[in-house]
């Protein structure tokens, strides 16, 4: 194997997928940094977020790490060896991660996230984006970005406010404020905590559950609850669930949940 094709591999498995009954698992795969993302790792991430939402086959996504923390977010190492080109090594990054991360959510597809342990800076981005997320007892969360004298990233901020309101998210930016698993609990930050032996298991039936959902269906909620909500009128969100039910009401899943409920049984959504 040549140089090169060594160093493929070698980034091949900083981003690990695998696909089981409808549900693609996305594990961050460099351990021994704390999950932190540099060059390599995020267009393997991006890659592998491409795949994810080019297959017709998936119903959901699961995202997690390796090792004690899940993301703890850019590479300090990487910012210092970059420091007088910074910006330049900064947009190259993050044009490619944002687009794949635009990606992601406009595919419709339920992402269940599992903190397997502390995250911060872009980590945050990645580890809130799910439509449920589950944290581990060890997991810790910290911004940071301030005290490197940067501003937030990834999506970092805008999860943050989706998930506590402007206000909170502006303070833990301002403030980096370390908060525990049970803290990020009660604030609404993540949305159950588990023992960590526990995480994986518990985060696999959770995306199991969507993935066996009516795909379409789950699309269109989506849609209709994300990002784009707050700036619809009261009107033209009447119309896109009219416009939405109709378009569900005409397809296969339909007319299988209305027959399993009136059977007794559990729906089958192929």
């Amino acid at each position: 194997m040549t140089k090169e094709g060594s160093a493929n591999v070698e980034a091949d498995t900083l981003v690990g997928l695998q696909i089981q009954s409808r549900v693609a698992t996305i594990t961050l795969n460099r351990p021994d940094r704390g999950n932190a993302l540099n060059d390599a790792m995020v267009f393997r991430l991006v890659s592998v977020i491409d795949e994810v939402c080019c297959s017709p086959d998936i119903g959901a996504v699961l995202l997690t790490g390796t090792g004690r923390a899940f993301c703890v977010g850019g590479d300090i190492k990487v910012f210092q060896g970059m420091r007088e080109a910074l910006a330049d090594c900064m947009d190259i990054l993050l044009c490619p991660l944002n687009q794949a991360l635009l990606r992601l959510e406009r595919a419709g597809l339920p992402i269940v996230v599992a903190l397997n342990g502390p995250l911060g800076g872009g980590g945050i981005g990645l580890g809130l984006m799910g439509d449920y997320v589950l944290a581990a007892e060890s997991v810790k969360l910290r911004c940071g970005y301030t005290l490197l004298g940067l501003s937030p990233d990834a999506g970092s901020s805008w999860v943050l406010m989706q998930r506590v309101g402007v206000v909170r998210a502006r303070q833990l930016l301002l403030f980096n404020t370390s908060l525990d698993a049970r803290e990020c609990l009660a604030l609404g930050l993540v949305d159950r905590v588990c023992a960590d032996a526990e995480l994986l298991a518990q985060a696999r039936a959770t995306a199991q559950q969507l993935a066996d959902g009516p795909r379409d269906a789950q699309h269109r909620v989506k849609q209709l609850v994300g990002s784009g909500a707050y700036q619809r009128s009261f009107e033209e969100h009447l119309e896109l669930e009219r416009r939405f039910m109709i378009e569900c009401a005409s397809g296969a899943h339909a007319r299988e949940g209305v027959l399993a409920f009136t059977e007794k049984r559990k729906p089958v959504f192929s």
